[in-house]
């Protein structure tokens, strides 16, 4: 699980998007940023989440925020998850996982009592000057907006 915490200067990152456009850290300078890390495109819980996210962006927006989608999925797997739903908003394709370690979120899970590696569903919520605003670990994907807003 992640060690960054509130107040932690956000990791600076750098990747690729599902149309092959490049976002880092630097890109939001002076912007509000949501990046949000799901375990796999159009799975049932990562669906439920960036569709809830979609749902509010307007919200969101008024708020100030711009919002990142992070998985460890490729481009074509992101492109066609934020095609399917239309999601206003890019996603990453994180495929070497360099974003995915630099915020910690890579590590053990149980499932159906196995375990494996794999994407912890982690949010940060950064502020204009790079300093992490919330971590939410236990996201509700259903209610993830009301999440952000309400902090």
């Amino acid at each position: 699980m992640t060690s960054l915490k509130v107040g932690d200067k956000a990791p600076s990152f750098s990747a690729v998007d599902q149309d092959g456009n490049t976002h880092s850290l630097l890109d939001y300078n002076g912007k509000k940023l949501i990046i949000f890390f799901y375990p796999k495109a159009s799975t049932p819980g990562c669906t439920a989440e960036a569709c809830n996210l979609t749902n509010n962006y307007n919200e969101l927006q008024n708020n100030g925020y711009e919002i990142l989608g992070v998985s460890a999925d490729s481009m074509k797997r992101q492109s066609n998850f934020r095609n399917k739903y239309s999601f206003p908003f890019p996603l990453l394709a994180d495929e070497d996982k360099s974003v995915i370690n630099a915020f910690g979120v890579w590590g053990p899970k149980k499932f159906m009592g196995k375990e494996y590696d794999g994407i912890h569903r982690t949010t940060f919520v950064i502020s204009e000057n790079g300093i992490l605003e919330q971590v939410i670990l236990k996201v509700k994907t259903k209610d993830h907006a009301d999440q952000i807003l309400s902090l």
